[in-house]
């Protein structure tokens, strides 16, 4: 047998949903997610297609504390939302503030009905 390594095992954390809350006023849909811990240089938000991916990763705990009480996981946040074609993908918004996500999604304007003109006699 050699000493090399075949197989590296990759290092995984647990990911949670983040609670949220969803409104729609005026065309605008706002999204708040609650990521406590997370700073904003921590979050990673993408829109691929119909999805709307969120991901805000946490600083992980102190290693060799002994704790004597530990009621928070220790996990990243992860949530993903499916997009209908009313959504604006260009028009996007994001903020951070006191440990909640705001994300701003613009719904596009309803086309109007044309006009055509006809041509000829």
């Amino acid at each position: 047998m050699s000493d090399r390594q075949v197989a590296t095992k990759q290092e995984t954390r647990r990911q949670i949903r983040p609670v949220s809350s969803m409104s729609e006023e005026n065309g605008v849909i706002t999204l708040c997610l609650e990521m406590p811990g997370v700073t904003k240089e921590g979050i990673e938000i993408e829109v691929e297609g119909n999805e709307l991916r969120i991901r805000g990763r946490r600083q992980p705990y102190p290693q060799g504390l002994r704790y004597v009480l530990r009621e928070r996981m220790d996990a990243d946040y992860y949530e993903v939302y499916n997009l209908d074609e009313t959504v604006d993908r260009k028009k996007v918004d994001a903020a951070m503030e006191a440990g909640v996500l705001t994300v701003t999604l613009h719904l596009r304007e309803a086309e109007k009905p044309r006009r055509i003109q006809i041509s000829g006699r």
